[in-house]
């Protein structure tokens, strides 16, 4: 089983990688968790999966 950590990054490791995680979301169709102090704050989805969100909240 994989880490659920992987999908995990510092807001300090997003500003000096920003562009590789984008293309990790894009490309990949990952899903990555922006943590602060260690706690989940964020995420960052392809755009299909927000938009589904969004017309399921209508």
């Amino acid at each position: 089983m994989s880490d659920p950590r992987e999908n995990e990054i510092s807001v300090r490791e997003l500003r000096k990688a920003l562009a590789g995680a984008l293309n990790d979301v894009a490309v990949y169709g990952k899903t990555l968790y922006v943590t602060n102090h260690g706690r989940r704050i964020a995420a960052i989805v392809p755009v299909p999966v927000a938009e589904q969100s969004e017309r399921a909240r209508g």
